[in-house]
């Protein structure tokens, strides 16, 4: 127990610490700044000043922070970084073990890896570009599959059910919907890792902060904690077809059925750009309502961290149950009628 205790303080320090942390004081900071001058950028345009009172109120709205969907979010965020930690950890792959499986098989196949001969910062370039769309691929694929299948649905739809966004949010994530897209994320980080150390040795590494890829830390230092805000800050054209900016995220929370199933990807919006799924923002703001409707099977409920545990895996369990059923209910008619018919031709 003692030991426990430890290791739940130092996860947290590293969490709030670490520069590589998606939850960082600093990046937090970062985010702060970046929003900040957005706003009294856009404010200049129109010829006035921001007092930072107003800035402050404008960045946090009171009816956000006490809402009770905020609440959960805080709820989750306590429980996902303590408790369920150590459990979410021991069912995720490791994507070490896959990338060595990988090497081994391209060895066995190809036989021994010859090392580059490209200069050490460009072998090492290509490693981190290559790690760093891995991992947005993982990302925009879990996405997709969580959007697209029923039963995966149930899970994601926690975090979706959240009607204000905060970077808190962010924790606002089913254990089931964690374990899947991790393990995900180490299928492709393992497929990726061991491709290319074989081809460029297995001496190259990634650019990394704190173990983390440098382009990641960038990236949610500069714009992450931004995506779930409302702040609209827009990437439009070009670059709004390369990168995710926050008003790409906030639209994908949008409960219009036009943003349904939308801008998937997490830093990069390149693979919503060439799977179909992009929505690009507009430059002025949208105006959405967050959260998903209530239905027959999900009916409105309290937010509540037990409701939000728990329903997603009753329904998800029905929809189990329904579909081994139905699949038996199937076998049974496909047998009745093969037999009619046997019956028939004699």
């Amino acid at each position: 127990m003692y030991d426990y205790f430890w290791e739940i303080v130092y996860h947290l320090a590293a969490l709030l610490l670490a520069p590589s942390s998606v939850f960082s004081i600093g990046s937090l900071f970062c985010a702060f700044i970046v929003a900040s001058g957005f706003l009294i950028w856009k404010r200049h345009q129109r010829g006035k000043e921001l007092k930072f009172s107003v800035l402050l109120r404008a960045l946090f709205r009171k009816r956000q922070l006490t809402s009770a969907s905020h609440r959960v979010d805080i709820a989750f965020a306590v429980l996902n970084t303590t408790v369920l930690a150590t459990v979410i950890g021991v069912a995720i792959l490791s994507y070490n073990a896959v990338s060595s499986i990988v090497i081994d098989g391209l060895v066995t196949a190809l036989g021994p890896s010859t090392p580059t001969s490209l200069p050490d910062f460009a072998a090492s370039l290509l490693m981190t570009v290559g790690l760093f769309l891995a991992v947005e691929f993982a990302y925009w694929f879990d996405h997709y599959l969580s959007h697209r299948i029923p039963f995966l649905w149930e899970f994601h739809r926690v975090h979706h059910e959240a009607e204000v966004l905060t970077p808190v949010t962010a924790f606002r994530v089913h254990p089931v919907d964690t374990i899947v897209y991790f393990n995900i994320k180490a299928i492709c980080l393992g497929l990726t890792n061991g491709g290319l150390s074989y081809v460029l040795g297995a001496n190259t590494h990634q650019f990394a902060i704190w173990d983390a890829n440098v382009f990641m830390v960038l990236a949610i230092h500069l714009v992450v904690h931004l995506q779930h805000s409302h702040v609209w800050i827009p990437f439009t054209g070009l670059l709004g077809r390369i990168m995710m900016s926050p008003a790409h995220h906030q639209i994908h929370h949008s409960m219009n059925p036009k943003h349904f199933n939308r801008n998937l990807g997490g830093v990069l919006a390149i693979f919503d750009w060439v799977f179909g799924t992009l929505h690009i923002p507009n430059k002025t703001p949208e105006k959405l309502t967050f959260g998903v409707a209530a239905d027959a099977e999900h009916p409105a409920m309290p937010h509540t961290i037990t409701s939000s545990l728990i329903q997603p895996v009753v329904c998800a369990t029905k929809q189990v149950v329904q579909a081994v059923v139905g699949a038996q209910g199937a076998q049974q008619l496909a047998i009745a009628q093969d037999v009619q018919r046997s019956s028939s031709s004699r």
